[in-house]
């Protein structure tokens, strides 16, 4: 698909501020969307909008469907009569600068259960609005507050760790435990009513005021999941529930022993003798709550690394190709008459990075998918691609994303040659790098430029949202209540005027 020249944002709404140890959709979401409206911005991109399990990642979901409760308001919950002010009050102490996770989960997750005890006597309206989301979203929903319920009940394990009637879904095993957990299974339910009521009421209010949102797909899903229990024919599993062969990358300049995602993956096989039916239910699902979408790890649909799964190292793995055009043939032919509007291609970014052999580019091509151009990653010289003197309009370019040092962290750490290169290239002095790459990014030929807050903040190092080595400590940084104003939304206002964005 083409997209209109346009630039935005790369922010997660838990960086957001807000009063209650995470940043969520409430005020200060409608506060942001304003800003960003007033720079003369039109996209706002986030992360994975899921249920983080694993490591706090949104790209190591309980569900590819489901929305993190984590990220529901407690101001919209005052205000429809679920809590009162003092239980919001409770929630006051906890850190303001930063997500401790630690201490949030299991606070919010008491607040939520106060608004569920509170639901029972809500008014009828709330009430039927419930039932008929329940219904709508049926063919996730249920199996998704299921294993929730069931995985509560087991002190929070993973699903293969279950009793086997359980871990293998016998029928008689399921409706004993849909019994007994009736509560908890719609408890689940009525935190999902409230991610939805309030992320598609976020989402209306941004389109309104011409914001459009990149929501990002992560190719793989976590293997303690509601998808994988539900759906273990999918993946290459064992009959006990764990993966033969899981997803990474191999060794590379970065790291000599390559990156064990630990991802089951998936069987390609019985995937299309079924039409990609999971896919498109997926895709469809992600195309009803965002307006475009990124597909993360994109090359893995060309080709992707298989690593044994008893292996602690990516080292030993093998390439083995994708579904290719087969899959996104489909996606077009399905969903390009209803959701999508005919003629007009699919809303589609592709995350390209990494090692881009020629069936990835031949996948982009057919489909005419813009792929990403990272400026951070281009200073080893005037040959670089990801340069923008060498970027061409169907990209996205961005400063850097929440996979990379921020762009003052990164200058800060380069190698000199790189450093030196970066402020030849920019003409500046270093002092105001993260806007000289923000300059560069929206001066380009590339349809759509974006960047993350923190370069909009120049941020330093220690506001890195991910290191992809490094388990634990990341997702948590956020942004000030102060830290947008008129000042900021002037810089971006006049770029956004100055490169016709």
């Amino acid at each position: 698909m083409t997209f209109k020249r346009s630039s935005g944002i790369l922010l997660h709404p838990s960086s957001l501020p807000a009063p209650y140890g995470i940043g969520d959709l409430g005020p200060q979401a409608y506060r942001f969307v304003d800003w960003l409206s007033s720079t003369g911005c039109k996209l706002w991109q986030t992360l994975p909008l899921g249920p983080t399990g694993y490591g706090d990642s949104p790209y190591q979901c309980f569900s590819a469907f489901a929305g993190n409760p984590y990220l529901i308001s407690p101001d919209d919950l005052r205000v429809e009569g679920l809590l009162n002010q003092s239980d919001l009050d409770s929630m006051k102490d906890l850190p303001a600068s930063h997500v401790d996770f630690g201490q949030l989960i299991p606070r919010k997750l008491a607040l939520l259960q106060k608004a569920f005890s509170n639901f029972q006597a809500a008014p009828e309206s709330l009430r039927s609005a419930f039932d008929y989301f329940c219904a709508e979203n049926a063919s996730w929903l249920d199996d998704y507050t299921l294993f929730m319920a069931l995985k509560e009940a087991n002190g929070g394990g993973a699903w293969n760790g279950w009793d086997e009637p359980l871990r293998s879904r016998k029928k008689t095993a399921l409706r004993k435990a849909q019994k007994e957990l009736v509560e908890s299974i719609m408890r689940y339910a009525f935190y999902q009513f409230l991610f939805f009521r309030q992320w598609n009421k976020l989402r209306t209010y941004a389109n309104e005021r011409g914001i459009q949102i990149i929501g990002d797909i992560p190719i793989f899903v976590a293997n303690d999941s509601a998808d994988v229990w539900a759906h273990p024919d999918l993946f290459f599993m064992d009959k006990d529930g764990n993966p033969t062969v899981v997803a990474g990358v191999p060794p590379d300049i970065f790291s000599s022993f390559g990156q064990l995602w630990g991802n089951p993956l998936y069987n390609w096989a019985v995937h299309k003798k079924d039409g990609y039916a999971w896919w498109l239910s997926r895709t469809r699902a992600s195309l009803k709550i965002f307006d475009i979408l990124r597909f993360d790890h994109f090359r893995g649909f060309a080709g992707y690394y298989e690593i044994p799964a008893d292996h602690t190292t990516a080292e030993f793995g093998r390439w083995v190709p994708g579904p290719g055009t087969d899959l996104f043939r489909a996606i077009d032919q399905h969903l390009g008459n209803g959701l999508l509007n005919p003629g007009t291609g699919l809303p589609f970014i592709a995350e390209d990075l990494g090692l881009v052999t020629p069936d990835v580019i031949e996948l982009l091509e057919a489909f005419n998918l813009p792929g990403m151009k990272l400026m951070q990653f281009g200073f080893s010289g005037p040959d670089n691609p990801f340069l923008p003197h060498n970027y061409v309009p169907n990209s996205v370019a961005y400063t850097g994303t929440h996979d990379n040092d921020t762009a003052m962290g990164w200058f800060a750490s380069a190698a000199p040659h790189e450093r030196e290169f970066a402020q030849r290239y920019l003409r500046a002095d270093g002092s105001d790098f993260a806007w000289d790459l923000i300059r560069a990014v929206w001066a380009s030929v590339a349809d759509i430029a974006i960047t993350p807050m923190q370069d909009v903040l120049s941020c330093g190092g220690d506001a890195r949202m991910n290191f992809p080595s490094r388990l634990g400590g990341n997702w948590s940084w956020r942004m000030g209540e102060g830290d947008i104003n008129d000042g900021l939304a002037g810089r971006l206002r006049e770029l956004n005027w100055m490169y016709l964005r």
